[in-house]
């Protein structure tokens, strides 16, 4: 009994690996419209180009070349950031070798930005209450004050039962 292996191709890559399927003998044959089914021993024998996007048995075909474990950036020791100040500047080595530089931000940094001592209001008032011709609705049964008449007549049919 040989195993096999389930490989669903790529849709743009369908054909190439229908070609290389039907050159192997025995041919590599279907298991379902867009499913071959690879022996064991033939699947190291795969083009490498013709597997990229592929499911291997239901799972997303990974290249060995992404596999790299090394690919982790280097460990640097922790250091304590002061809020306010301006971050360390990290060694060569914590950036990639196609890294970029940044150019400096194009915004005025906090120092200059204007004090506003005047925060929002934190009693809990809406300022549209404040306003002199602000119309208020009273619930006759409750008491109970809404800034709308659509709100009013959700509570009492709720609330009151419709009345």
């Amino acid at each position: 009994m040989s195993s096999t292996i389930r490989v669903q191709p790529a849709a743009r890559r369908r054909q190439e690996f229908a070609l290389w399927a039907t050159a192997q003998s025995p041919k590599v044959r279907t298991v379902a419209p867009n499913t071959f089914a690879v022996p064991g021993d033939l699947f190291a024998d795969i083009p490498e180009e013709a597997l990229i996007g592929a499911l291997i048995d239901g799972q997303r075909y990974v290249p060995p070349a992404d596999t790299v474990h090394d690919a982790a950036p280097p460990v640097l020791p922790e250091r304590e950031a002061i809020p306010g100040e301006p971050l360390p500047e990290l060694p060569e080595s914590a950036y990639g070798p196609d890294s970029v530089p940044l150019p400096p931000p194009d915004f005025a940094p906090l120092e200059d930005a204007p004090a506003d001592d005047q925060g929002p209001a934190s009693d809990g008032s809406d300022p549209s209450d404040s306003s002199p011709d602000a119309v208020v609705f009273e619930c006759p049964d409750c008491e109970r004050e809404y800034s709308t008449q659509r709100g009013l007549r959700r509570h009492r049919s709720n609330v009151h039962g419709g009345n």
